[in-house]
């Protein structure tokens, strides 16, 4: 089945894109702090520290979203929980980057944050049927209704 790549895809990419962010906002804090920039007078070392801190913040929230993907691909269960919140926000959060990206930075990125918003909706929506049946889970809507009893015999 699809269900286990696609998992083990979105992980990569979301470990990948965890030390990324993680890099750039120290790239960014490096510079701020040595070329001593102030943005409407602010302290440039309090800047420099904030967009480092942010950085390794985001950064390890994005590998906590990774993990969250590669269990999920592990034990092949959907994610349950504290992991299917964060794979949610995930979610949201590629959503609203994909959404500022395009103005900001072009359409290259908004490609990419969609491209990530499909892997974690797809890890997310591949689990939720039962395990090689096709049908639908117990929660979700169009569940096979109780069985009906057979007619009793003599009843007309």
């Amino acid at each position: 089945m699809i269900r286990r790549p696609v998992a083990v895809v979105t992980a990569i990419v979301l470990f990948a894109e965890g030390l990324g962010i993680a890099l750039l906002q120290w790239f960014l804090g490096t510079v701020v702090d040595r070329q001593k920039m102030s943005l409407a007078g602010l302290d440039p070392d309090a800047m420099s520290l904030s967009s480092k801190a942010g950085g390794v913040v985001f950064g390890l929230y994005f590998a906590f979203c990774g993990l969250v993907a590669l269990l999920v691909a592990i034990r092949d269960r959907p994610a349950a929980g504290l992991g299917r919140v964060v794979l949610i926000s995930a979610a949201v959060v590629h959503g609203l980057l994909g959404a500022l990206t395009v103005g900001l930075v072009g359409w290259g990125a908004f490609v990419f944050m969609m491209v990530v918003l499909a892997l974690v909706v797809l890890t997310l929506m591949t689990y939720d049927r039962k395990a090689g049946t096709g049908e639908p889970g117990p929660d979700e809507e169009g569940a096979p209704a109780a069985p009906v009893a057979p007619p009793a015999a003599g009843a007309s």
